[in-house]
């Protein structure tokens, strides 16, 4: 069993920054993959990054250069800093946990607003 808790969202002007942190806790030594994904009304949730146990990252087209994602395997902590933020950015953004056996885990959710 794993629970994630997601902070950091917020209102943004174009251009401005915001970092969302996600810590998690239970089995946490059956995570191997924590990501970021983001769901805008009246969409699919797309993936946004992801990085492995070990380092490996992974980001959609839409985020490269402006997003980074990172994790402290000390904290049990995955970061998103993004960066040049856009109006398409706006969505609910969810920290998500994939382990040895599934299911996938998912936070709550954190409202990410890029307006001026």
């Amino acid at each position: 069993q794993v629970q994630l808790v997601e902070s950091g969202g917020g209102l943004v002007q174009p251009g401005g920054s915001l970092r969302l942190s996600c810590t998690a806790s239970g089995s946490i030594l059956s995570i191997y993959v924590l990501g970021w994904y983001r769901q805008a009304p009246g969409n699919e949730r797309e993936s946004v990054a992801n990085v492995t146990y070990g380092g490996v990252t992974n980001y959609a087209d839409s985020v490269k250069g402006r997003f980074t994602i990172s994790r402290d395997n000390v904290k049990n902590t995955v970061y998103l800093q993004m960066n040049s933020l856009k109006p398409e950015d706006t969505a609910v953004y969810y920290c998500s946990a994939k382990t040895i056996v599934p299911p996938n885990y998912w936070g709550q959710g954190t409202q990410v607003t890029v307006s001026a």
